[in-house]
């Protein structure tokens, strides 16, 4: 089992990483609860809900909340049902609540934690390789359907609990919308031989389970050390959302669950590979990672349905965008991301020419 610490502003938190740790819930708590309220979906339930239940002693009263697999949970009808639940169950203020589940989970419980009965105690127990960047840092949000996570919090969980012999279930999307994000920290990271161990994965499902916690322990490390230095994405934190820009803007155009997350973002980071070697005049090795793209299947053609015009509308409406520009963050080198604003006209400039090349 592998371990990090993740400091904030009120305090610090454990992640733990390892096989079967979804058995021994209790043993990385801070403390022990009473009452506990699992919130997790319908894929998920069927495989690992009555294990959680199991770990806690018969001393804690456990309730759980079964939603909808899938991002269109992330809404607010589904987030006033978490709460409408856990009052019928009689949770309370020194209850806890278990984000049992991948991404979509997670942000779902972390923000029902975050504002029932003005916050209480949750925990992540990430189920997807998603998750290992969503359940880290304390970013919790649900969706509007004009942009995605605009109704959210920053609010930390008490620990999280990683059992990577869950990642087993995984299907081959999942596999590939969660490996998105892993080589997104890779090329933030200024440790380069993370990068080339992505790139060398031949198949991401028949992963041996040591790569698997090796990619995941490098991954996770890069994001609580910038979450430490910048908790509420004051700073470098805003480095990991490099493909978000246009990839959110993706998801939201194409309706939320037609693409998963983290295939959007791998398209939005091949833009921003190509608006950075032309920013700054570099050469990324861009081609490799479209390579990369290309040999695991991420659905690059899908820009084809869409229209440059409303995703460029949809850009605009990016939380880290100031007045009326939009900002992308941009690599100068390989582990060197910088935040640029750049006009409206010239993002749509630079789409149009996108588009063209992936058509």
């Amino acid at each position: 089992m592998e371990q990090l610490q993740v400091e904030h502003d009120s305090g610090i938190y454990s992640i733990s990483i390892g096989e079967g740790l979804r058995h021994t819930i209790t043993d990385y708590l801070p403390t022990s609860y009473r009452q506990v309220f699992v919130i997790t979906d319908s894929h998920v339930a069927p495989l690992y809900l009555q294990d959680v239940k199991d770990a806690f002693s018969k001393e804690t009263t456990v309730s759980s909340y079964v939603v909808p697999a899938g991002e269109q949970s992330k809404s607010l009808s589904v987030f006033y049902d978490c709460h409408t639940k856990a009052i019928e169950n009689g949770i309370d203020r020194e209850s806890l609540i278990v984000a049992l589940g991948g991404g979509v989970v997670g942000d779902l419980a972390g923000y029902v934690a975050a504002s029932y009965m003005r916050g209480i105690d949750y925990v992540q127990l990430p189920t997807t390789l998603l998750a290992h960047d969503s359940s880290v840092g304390g970013k919790v949000a649900i969706n509007h359907e004009l942009g995605k996570n605009l109704i959210g919090h920053f609010y930390q969980p008490v620990a999280v609990i990683y059992d990577t012999e869950t990642l087993r279930t995984l299907s081959k999307t999942e596999w590939r919308s969660g490996m998105a994000e892993v080589i997104k920290h890779a090329w933030i990271a200024q440790d380069h031989a993370f990068l080339e161990q992505c790139y060398k994965l031949n198949s991401f499902s028949d992963l041996e389970s040591d790569w698997i916690n090796s990619l995941l322990y490098q991954g996770i490390a890069v994001k609580a050390r910038i979450v430490s230095d910048d908790e509420r994405e004051q700073g470098i934190r805003r480095f990991l959302n490099f493909g978000h820009t246009l990839g959110h803007a993706i998801e939201a155009e194409l309706g939320y669950g037609k693409v998963t997350h983290g295939e959007a973002v791998a398209i939005g980071m091949d833009f921003a590979l190509k608006v950075s070697e032309s920013y700054y005049n570099v050469d990324l090795n861009r081609q490799r990672f479209r390579e990369w793209i290309s040999k695991h299947n991420y659905p690059i053609a899908l820009l084809d349905q869409l229209n440059t015009d409303e995703l460029l509308h949809r850009m605009t409406r990016d939380k880290k965008n100031i007045q009326s520009e939009i900002r992308l963050v941009l690599l100068s080198k390989r582990g060197k991301p910088e935040v640029v604003s750049f006009t409206v006209d010239q993002i749509k400039e630079e789409l149009k020419e996108y588009h063209k090349e992936v058509s």
